[in-house]
């Protein structure tokens, strides 16, 4: 009989230390006033703009003939564009860069005796700008064959962008935000209920490519060498507790 109440009285502990707990837990959560939960919002979706850069150079010692020919290359650049079903409007050319050419100068004993002008150096950027992307996605991998005419051409890699990200962005706060149902479940758990909304803040903005690896920034990340992108954003609420 003994031994029965020394056990009976050992659980009548530990169940009143629970409740104690319990007790000083709720509290706790209370008197911190608000409860607090983040949402996401993420959503894959394809670029619907394409940028293509690229330049022409031109080498001549004499600047007049360096800029004819920078001109007639111009030329031959666009026809190729348009010939490839660009659009002409689709198609910008910068101001041109000229730069004056030097060559070192050294004696017979390899010291440095100066420099005498060797000539211009002439650069022509140009950028495509379209909806059709892929169009400009073929003429990239075809504009280099310029080349064997004898021009003088840099292309870069492609640059993807979305023309509605402002309404993709919006659309992803709204559903990053609806955090209630979240909040006043853990909120029952504590056995507390959700009152009014204390606060919202938005995380940093990110758009990395869908099936990528890209590590996101503090500052926040902006993919543009991938067509197809994902974005993600952040919303910290928090609820009073009543």
């Amino acid at each position: 009989m003994k031994t029965y109440w020394k056990y009976l009285f050992a659980a009548a502990v530990v169940i009143a230390s629970a409740a104690i707990l319990a007790r000083a837990y709720t509290y706790r959560y209370r008197t911190a006033g608000t409860i607090s939960v983040t949402g996401l919002g993420e959503t894959e979706f394809a670029s619907d703009l394409i940028v293509l850069r690229g330049s022409i150079d031109v080498e001549n010692y004499d600047a007049a003939e360096a800029y004819r020919s920078i001109e007639r290359d111009k030329r031959r650049v666009e026809e190729f564009l348009t010939s490839r079903g660009i659009a002409a409007e689709s198609i910008s050319f910068a101001m041109l860069s000229i730069e004056k050419n030097y060559q070192s100068i050294y004696n017979d004993k390899g010291s440095y005796q100066g420099q005498r002008f060797s000539g211009y150096a002439i650069r022509q950027h140009f950028t495509v700008e379209s909806a059709d992307i892929d169009t400009v996605e073929k003429v990239a991998m075809e504009i280099s064959s310029l080349i064997a005419d004898g021009i003088s051409i840099d292309v870069y890699d492609p640059s993807y962008y979305y023309t509605k990200l402002d309404d993709l962005k919006l659309d992803l706060i709204g559903k990053a935000a609806d955090a209630r149902s979240r909040a006043e479940e853990l909120a029952e758990n504590a056995g507390a209920d959700i009152g009014d909304l204390a606060l919202s803040r938005t995380g940093v903005f990110q758009i990395t490519g869908a099936n990528s690896d890209e590590e996101f920034s503090a500052g926040g990340s902006f993919n543009v060498s991938s067509r197809n992108k994902k974005a993600r954003i952040t919303v910290r609420a928090e609820y009073k507790i009543k």
